[in-house]
């Protein structure tokens, strides 16, 4: 049985970068069975395994640093983005956008984002 991804399977594309990252952190939950309950969705434009290899090249050519994988990290654990006016926040905010453009821009080379 082939279970790989054919183009011409209606697979559901991400609308922005947090989403895909959210599903990633999720499903690698899910993946661990740390999550119990977990109610299948639609299928995905790409893999969890993609993700990670896109997260990975964009850490090893320098383009997320590790401040902004922590805090990709910690926000992904808590299931939302970090809020620019919450003071403790806001560093923390601004590491979150600019990680968000590098992958929404590698997302979009990748046509996995609408």
């Amino acid at each position: 049985m082939n279970n790989a991804i054919q183009p011409n399977d209606n697979l559901e594309k991400f609308h922005d970068a947090e989403q895909m990252w959210f599903w990633f952190i999720y499903s690698k939950y899910v993946q661990s069975g740390f999550v119990q309950n977990h109610r299948s969705g639609s299928r995905k434009i790409c893999e969890l395994l993609d993700v990670e290899t896109l997260i990975t090249k964009l850490y090893l050519s320098g383009n997320l640093s590790e401040e902004q994988l922590r805090v990709m990290k910690k926000y992904g654990d808590k299931r939302r983005a970090p809020h620019q006016y919450i003071w403790q926040e806001n560093h923390d905010a601004n590491l979150w956008k600019s990680a968000m453009d590098v992958l929404e821009n590698a997302a979009r080379k990748k046509n996995w984002i609408d």
